[in-house]
């Protein structure tokens, strides 16, 4: 995973920089935090990403249009969440992996394995 670029797409400061460590220690490169979905679209145009973690709500804006910005391109992705419906996912992204808040290590770990070049 070492040089891996993951676009970390999360509203709650604290929450974003647990996750931005814990990807450094995977040998990730951290892009963001972004933390609304302007912000996130932004960084998905500065460059080149192998992969993004997307938290659903952010204050309040869902982060579907990173999303679909993201599957057009063919990055892989998977969404971090704190509800444990999946009704709060569009039809069409039931089938991207979900983590649930706080995340646990080695499902991150499995989950960014999954962006491997």
């Amino acid at each position: 995973m070492s040089g891996l670029q993951i676009l970390v797409v999360e509203d709650v400061f604290i929450v974003a920089l647990d996750l931005s460590h814990q990807l450094e220690e995977l040998g990730c490169a951290v892009v963001g935090p972004a933390s609304s979905v302007k912000q996130a679209l932004e960084k998905l145009d500065e460059g080149a990403l192998d992969g993004a973690v997307l938290d659903v709500n952010l204050a309040g804006e869902q982060s579907f249009p990173v999303a679909q910005a993201l599957a057009s391109q063919g990055i892989p992705f998977f969404f971090l969440t704190g509800y444990d419906s999946a009704a709060i996912v569009p039809e069409e992204f039931r089938r991207i992996p979900r983590l649930s808040k706080p995340v646990d290590a080695k499902a991150l770990i499995g989950a960014v394995s999954q962006f491997r070049r």
